[in-house]
């Protein structure tokens, strides 16, 4: 297999820039580093279509090595012919590679094995040649008893030689290639119940779906709800449609053995190649479940984690709860905690009154403008105590309700402790609150990605897999926005591209002992930061009010001297970049000719077009230029919902079948698919993400259910 031309094929790529990725990657270089500062050599792709083109590399390659393996194998056992290469040569997935393998495999023992040893495989190879006309297969059989081996009588000889005969036929690559498409094509997925009781799994209690029809969450759901021990699940295909395709590949009329053999490929069928062929199926529409439900974590997480972060203003976080009490914690514009403490505004105490005194203290005290409530247990409650207190405030606040899963995680972790050794477990979840709403990228990299909750199923699927593709999306948010090399923790700097943990570890104890980084080059005096991380990582690591202007923007170091003759092409100066951004540099080169000056400052277009950005706006935060979260002032009850109702809503989260979406009554309403928009839309993705304001129209309000129906059609 060409592995260069597949992916070129596959992925619309030139097969020049195919080249130069696939070398890139073996290189060692990393996807965000490629993606920005490498686009010239791969026609400028994107780092998901990277990571996508990275991960089908590997695929192909370990595709490559498995047929070598198998080659190896048949061959010592002098088994290997010119069919058998070729086939293996054209095999384009691993299951097939391993269907052709499967004759060749040593297996454990089985009933054809037993048989074989007993000498029975001369019998099964007369038999299944159809050679035999117009004889009794007793009297033929008659010829292979042999007592001493196990063989009492004919019957015995015939058993076996139909043991061998059934597993010939389930050992036959084209017997499997011929069933699994007819699986794949006309299968029928059937799930039923285990139990009487009610339970979330009670739709999947009598329930059969097509295996080309049934979509991930289904799959993720019956998966579940068996695992569990409610759910039975089974594949189903009409078995008289696939004994009659085994009949046209193995069985012969006109032979005195070809009844016997029909039975055996019957028993070859119930016995052997279904069983395996239903795990399969049900392990291939996992499989795919899984990178759904991974993708759609992913999706969702990118715009979560790039949310633009509320800067310079003061936070004032509560952590809700009942028995406890609310946790609350004030923290400044610089990410600084000004004050933790509790109130009891929420049963059993319900002390409203000294609760309300106590917050509007605090909103003067400390000039609050914005209060971030956790949406866990009591967020209720909280909300709409929150919004009646700052009615009273003569200073404007407003708040939002916040995402606060894996605020607990973090709090209780060894990072939570490293950070606020003081602090006790509640109060590190209060400040992780308010700094959810500051700065989203920066708060969130402290936890696990699956922990963030804005996912289906993500419990459920391979968490390896899924460590490995969130880490992808978090590391490519961190590089795009670009992080203070002088202020970022080390959970947002081991992201960064070509840093490792202790990198980033050995990056802070610099910092700490020389009093900061003064310019880009410094990092190469960090223990363990080689030449090759340098390179990686430089162009992602700003440094405000350094000595080089050029050190604040994400211009590489490499590209500095591209970046200095664009400057003095145009009369500018390195101070302009530091006071006030190359202000119109842009419009100048266009008039001037791009590739001319592409070509004066010996850069592609591609960087030329990424300096001039970055000398424009130096230091900018790609996520101010995204629509801003929505902040309210007032909360609604369920009970105030009425059909026809107009709302502004933030979506939370985007699934196969819809959107939740925060109408600021503290149920999330569902958007159904086919409430998004009039158009055909295969993905609630291909049209909202999460954390997008959206307009909203009650369809219909289930208070007892707690369920809200919302459309976003005719408004």
């Amino acid at each position: 297999m060409d592995i260069l031309k597949t992916l070129q094929n596959e992925f619309s790529v030139s097969e020049h820039h195919i080249k130069n990725i696939v070398e890139l990657i073996d290189d060692g270089n990393t996807i965000p580093f490629i993606a920005r500062y490498r686009k010239e050599m791969t026609g400028s792709c994107d780092d998901q279509k990277l990571r996508d083109i990275n991960d089908r590399l590997t695929y192909l390659r370990n595709l490559e090595k498995r047929k070598e393996e198998v080659l190896s194998s048949i061959e010592e056992q002098g088994k290997l012919t010119e069919e058998i290469s070729e086939a293996i040569a054209n095999a384009v997935t691993l299951a097939e590679v391993e269907d052709i393998y499967r004759p060749y495999k040593q297996k454990r023992k089985t009933r054809a094995s037993v048989a074989k040893e007993k000498g029975l495989e001369p019998l099964a190879e007369l038999l299944f040649s159809f050679t035999l006309k117009g004889v009794d297969l007793l009297d033929v059989a008659k010829d292979y008893v042999d007592a001493e081996k196990g063989v009492e009588t004919p019957e015995d000889a015939l058993q076996g030689a139909s043991d061998i005969i059934a597993e010939i036929i389930s050992d036959s690559p084209e017997a499997r290639k011929v069933l699994k498409d007819l699986i794949n094509k006309r299968g029928v997925i059937t799930s039923v119940a285990k139990t009487e009781e009610d339970s979330v799994y009670s739709m999947y209690y009598e329930y059969s779906e097509p295996v080309t029809k049934i979509p991930s969450h289904r799959i993720l759901a019956i998966n579940r709800g068996e695992k569990e021990g409610i759910l039975k699940v089974s594949v189903g295909v009409e078995e008289e449609t696939a004994l009659m395709l085994l009949d046209k590949l193995f069985i012969k009329d006109g032979s005195s053995s070809t009844e016997f053999c029909r039975e055996a490929a019957k028993d070859s069928y119930s016995r052997l190649i279904f069983p395996s062929l239903e795990r399969e199926t049900r392990s291939t529409l996992t499989e795919k479940a899984d990178e759904q439900a991974i993708k759609m974590f992913g999706s969702n997480l990118k715009p979560l984690l790039m949310q633009p972060p509320i800067k310079n203003k003061t936070v004032l976080a509560v952590d809700p709860a009942y028995r406890t009490g609310c946790k609350l914690a004030v923290v400044d514009g610089n990410s600084r905690v000004l004050f933790t403490g509790v109130i009891y505004p929420t049963p059993p105490q319900s002390k409203i009154a000294e609760s309300e005194a106590k917050v509007l203290e605090l909103i003067n005290k400390f000039h609050i403008d914005c209060i971030s409530i956790g949406n866990g247990t009591a967020s209720k409650e909280s909300e709409i105590f929150i919004a009646d207190t700052i009615k009273k405030s003569p200073r404007p606040v407003s708040y939002m309700v916040v995402n606060e899963a894996g605020a607990s995680v973090y709090s209780a972790s060894k990072l939570g402790a490293e950070e606020f050794p003081d602090f006790d477990v509640s109060v590190r979840s209060a400040v992780s609150i308010a700094r959810r709403l500051q700065d989203p990228l920066s708060e969130l990299v402290k936890i696990e990605p699956k922990s963030i909750g804005v996912g289906q199923y993500q419990h459920d699927v391979p968490p390896a897999r899924l460590e490995e593709s969130l880490s992808g999306v978090v590391e490519d948010c961190v590089n795009s926005v670009g992080v203070d090399l002088n202020t970022a923790s080390v959970s947002l700097l081991k992201y960064i591209s070509g840093v490792t943990s202790a990198t980033a570890k050995n990056i802070v104890a610099y910092r700490e002992e020389n009093g900061g980084f003064n310019a880009r080059t410094d990092l190469k005096k960090v223990k363990g930061l080689g030449p090759k991380a340098y390179q990686q990582c430089a162009g992602f690591l700003r440094i405000p009010g350094g000595k080089a202007p050029l050190d604040n923007t994400g211009v590489h170091p490499e590209s500095y001297d591209a970046a200095k003759k664009l400057l003095d092409l145009f009369g500018y100066s390195q101070k302009d970049v530091a006071d006030k951004g190359a202000s119109g540099i842009s419009g100048k080169v266009q008039e001037y000719g791009l590739t001319k000056a592409a070509e004066e400052c010996g850069v592609g277009t591609p960087t030329l077009v990424d300096i001039m950005g970055e000398l424009e706006k130096p230091g900018r935060d790609i996520r101010d230029e995204l629509p801003k979260p929505m902040l309210r002032t007032d909360i609604m009850d369920m009970n105030d919902l009425r059909e026809g109702m107009e709302l502004t809503g933030t979506v939370r989260n985007v699934i196969d079948f819809g959107v939740f979406v925060d109408i600021g009554v503290h149920q999330d309403g569902l958007v159904h698919i086919s409430q998004i928009c009039d158009k055909y839309i295969k993905h609630p993705s291909e049209v909202l993400k999460v954390g997008e304001v959206v307009k909203v129209k009650v369809l219909s309000v289930e208070p007892q259910k707690k369920r809200i129906s919302l459309t976003m059609k005719g408004i």
